[in-house]
């Protein structure tokens, strides 16, 4: 059981570095002399090599990219804090009861994440058609697929330690 449990808190501990790292990276969206986060942009001056950071140009709009840093700042609070509560439980819980709590945060975190994301996406970089999205966008799509999981997982989980 030790090893399942050793398991459980590697897997949400992976899931909570993806959620940081896309949150935190500068690379969700590239163009060949470009690349932005959810917290500025760098810029190559005159083709020699030099990155340059710049502010997320007005162009944006500031209410849609404050909320995607939002829920992406939240998704990732929420996930710290429900490994925190699943460890709290892990002590606290009577064999067979369910890790309810710690379940619904994590869910928390995943449609945080999500919501954060679907923004993004619908709302960013629609019609520029040299770009691409960067490995943090990908990153932030594996971190949502880890908190819907563990979030699952921890609803239907027992505690069957004797």
């Amino acid at each position: 059981m030790f090893k399942a449990l050793a398991g459980i808190c590697l897997l949400h501990l992976t899931t909570i570095f993806f959620l940081f790292w896309a949150t935190i990276d500068d690379a969700w969206w590239f163009t060949e002399n470009l690349y932005t986060d959810l917290w500025g942009r760098w810029v190559m001056e005159n083709n020699d090599n030099v990155w340059v950071y710049m502010d997320i140009p007005t162009s944006y709009r500031k209410d849609y990219l404050q909320a995607v840093q939002a829920f992406a700042v939240l998704s990732c609070l929420f996930a710290v804090f429900s490994l925190c509560v699943f460890i709290c439980q892990l002590f606290t819980l009577g064999k067979g009861k369910r890790f309810t709590i710690s379940g619904v945060v994590q869910l928390i975190s995943c449609f945080c994440i999500m919501v954060a994301l679907s923004v993004y996406t619908d709302h960013f970089h629609r019609d520029e058609k040299n770009g691409w999205y960067g490995w943090s966008y990908i990153m932030a799509w594996f971190g949502w697929l880890l908190t819907l999981f563990t979030g699952i997982m921890y609803i239907i989980l027992r505690k069957r330690v004797d």
